[in-house]
């Protein structure tokens, strides 16, 4: 491994990179795959419901989560609203 005698801070400056990215790790929440499992339970129940009202009953049940992380899981998980209704429009 071949090591050169540069600065952290002016190889990231070369690099066009923040300092942070190279020393912070990632970190996902301890409980998503309990909240995933809520979430796909939660959308097999009220099917016609779209990610806007099932984010609300996941917040009724107690859960603690922004939105986009919602958003994530719900197009990771690849869950859709079974049924569009007109006149029924996005999130509040």
């Amino acid at each position: 491994m071949l090591t050169l005698a540069v600065s952290q801070r002016s190889a990231c400056r070369a690099l066009g990179q923040r300092r942070s990215m190279q020393s912070k790790v990632p970190r996902g929440r301890n409980d998503e795959e309990a909240l995933t499992t809520d979430l796909i339970e939660l959308t097999r129940r009220y099917g016609r419901y779209n990610h806007c009202k099932i984010r609300t009953l996941v917040l009724e049940a107690s859960w603690l989560v922004n939105d986009k992380p919602m958003e994530r899981m719900w197009r990771r998980e690849d869950l859709k609203a079974s049924v569009r209704h007109p006149g029924v429009d996005g999130c509040d």
